[in-house]
């Protein structure tokens, strides 16, 4: 992990006003932000662990827990859920074993539920990677998660 953290405070010449970005690069990278890094950004920037947590749990596109390399998220809205998406959900369940907020064992996916995504017109929608699939059905679903390397 050091070569790669090591890369990343290089990249922002070590300015710790970039803590958000650097964070946003170690996340691509591995998909979560492992304590081990953390504790790298802040003995490279000199900064206080703290504050690096701090941002890293102020911001919800933050994880520290690790996190698949897919992200599947199903929108529980209002005129999603009467279109459907309860069984888009349960489908999901299904085939990948987790509920939402858990990840594969294998790293592969990450299952989340919105409230809403603001596009209402097109649901159920099921989101993979910020990719939009919209009036998703039942037997979409295995070809949607298929598609994922």
């Amino acid at each position: 992990m050091g070569e790669a953290i090591e890369s990343i405070l290089d990249k922002y010449r070590r300015d710790s006003s970039q803590l958000v970005s650097m964070l946003q690069d170690i996340q691509a990278v591995h998909y979560w932000l492992p304590k081990e890094a953390l504790i790298e950004v802040s003995e490279g920037l000199d900064i206080p662990l703290s504050r690096v947590y701090s941002v890293a749990t102020f911001f919800k596109a933050f994880s520290l827990v690790p996190k698949g390399r897919h992200q599947v998220t199903i929108c529980m809205g209002t005129a999603c859920h009467v279109r459907g998406s309860p069984r888009i959900l349960n489908r999901v369940r299904q085939l990948l074993d987790i509920e939402p907020g858990e990840t594969t064992s294998d790293l592969k996916f990450s299952l989340d539920t919105v409230n809403c995504l603001g596009c209402c017109a097109l649901g159920p929608i099921m989101v993979v990677d910020g990719e939009y699939n919209g009036c998703v059905g039942v037997g979409d679903v295995p070809k949607i998660l298929e598609s994922c390397d």
